[in-house]
């Protein structure tokens, strides 16, 4: 235990922020306040690496005051002022291409990347620097509706983000009853799949003996959960979320699971869209459950369909509005012939230019690995179950010593794995599957 703590600190200690001295503040105050531009161009012109800081510091509270309009016309001056030399960089690919030295590799390789990208790691270097700019990148991310021409931009941050989030750095921790309080109250706020209403709903979720609950965090933001999943250890695959969150029941003695369900993933940070989590996620987690629990057979999700109505209301409208006009879950019963036909269309018909899954839920499943294993008719019988999804859920499988073939399969042939008894259950209704 001691050496676990001592690698903590020691971990934690790399990626402490130094706090910046106000009492130097004096240096950089002016009478007049300053202009956006001037902010950028003091952290972009400093020499010292106080100066750089107490600069990058007056620049991002300055960001964090702007409103959008304002904070549109701060991009702007970094997308204009601070791209790549195109002039200079012409010359440094001639000299390479004349003379193939590390000297002028290593030059074309700085040329070549925005001088954007230097201003966003100077202020990463402040106090709570990276979840700042993480939230800035979520105020771009809205921005960039009304702008597309500041996805340049945004694409600094993308790289700049997966350098420093990158699986090293990541720290998986369990959240249990005994998290501190404020960590629960954002997995209360975060979960995007199945609602949290109350702090009884969270204890059903982490209290009981066969529920589970891991986070990824990082040692800059370590306040911040980046990603969660919520886990059900049970005897049997689920086909039911209902039965999975119902507080009532019996409690199982997790050396009796055959079955991990991965029930609800919720990506935390809307600044770091687009940075893949889950898929180390959910590997770590079935990895580390394997270990624990020997009799654990079976790591798979509970997963929604969150596309497949949008997809419906455009391509079969008359059978969308009859789902719309359904009050009671078991009146799905009635439309259930024409649904897995769509349900069969929707995942085996791509209507993507990549030839993908239609449904994101989808790619990313089986883009990690997993295989299509079981349809859940009526699998959420919640409004908004039936909103999403018209009802439906899958279960997608994770077998452990087969994910990196399905994977490579899934990319290279664009073929989704699917389980005999999940084709069992679509190909009555949709002839096309192979």
């Amino acid at each position: 235990m001691t050496k676990i703590k001592f690698f903590q600190g020691l971990l934690n200690s790399l990626f402490d922020k130094p706090k910046i001295n106000k009492s130097l503040n004096f240096l950089f105050e002016k009478k007049k306040s300053l202009t956006t531009s001037e902010y950028v161009e003091n952290v972009v012109s400093a020499k010292g690496e106080v100066s750089a800081l107490s600069h990058a510091e007056l620049l991002i509270s300055h960001c964090e005051r702007l409103n959008d309009k304002e904070l549109i016309n701060f991009f702007e001056i970094l997308r204009k002022n601070f791209e790549v030399n195109s002039d200079d960089l012409y010359l440094a690919t001639q000299n390479y291409k004349s003379e193939k030295t590390s000297e002028n590799l290593i030059k074309l390789m700085k040329l070549s990347e925005p001088l954007r990208r230097d201003i966003f790691t100077r202020c990463n270097g402040i106090t709570r620097g990276t979840i700042r700019l993480v939230n800035l990148r979520k105020r771009l991310l809205e921005l960039i509706k009304k702008k597309p021409e500041l996805k340049a931009v945004d694409y600094d941050f993308v790289y700049l983000f997966k350098n420093w989030f990158n699986r090293g750095f990541l720290i998986l921790r369990p959240i249990n009853w005994e998290t501190p309080a404020h960590i629960l109250e954002k997995i209360i706020a975060y979960e995007a799949v199945h609602e949290i209403n109350s702090w009884d709903e969270l204890r059903t979720r982490l209290a009981p003996k066969d529920r589970r609950c891991f986070a990824f965090f990082h040692p800059a933001m370590q306040d911040e959960p980046i990603i969660f999943v919520e886990v059900a250890l049970t005897k049997e695959i689920p086909s039911n979320i209902q039965n999975v969150l119902q507080k009532e029941r019996v409690f199982l003695d997790p050396e009796e699971a055959k079955a991990a369900v991965f029930y609800s993933i919720s990506n935390c940070q809307k600044g770091l869209t687009g940075i893949s989590f889950g898929n180390f996620l959910i590997k770590q987690v079935a990895t580390d459950l394997s270990y624990e629990f020997k009799n654990l057979k079976n790591f798979v999700t509970l997963s929604p369909i969150p596309g497949f109505r949008n997809w419906m209301r455009n391509k079969y409208p008359k059978l969308d509005a009859k789902i719309e006009k359904i009050k009671k879950s078991d009146q799905l019963s009635k439309i259930k012939d024409d649904l897995l036909t769509c349900l069969g269309e929707y995942f085996f018909k791509s209507e993507r230019s990549d030839k993908m899954p239609n449904d994101p839920v989808a790619r990313f499943h089986l883009g990690n690995g997993a295989s299509l294993e079981q349809i859940n008719f009526i699998g959420d019988s919640s409004s908004n179950g039936i909103k999403l999804s018209g009802g439906l859920m899958v279960n997608y499988l994770y077998d452990l010593e087969k994910v990196e073939q399905n994977h490579e399969t899934f990319v290279t042939e664009k073929k989704i794995n699917i389980s005999k008894n999940a084709k069992n259950s679509l190909i009555k209704y949709y002839k096309e599957i192979d």
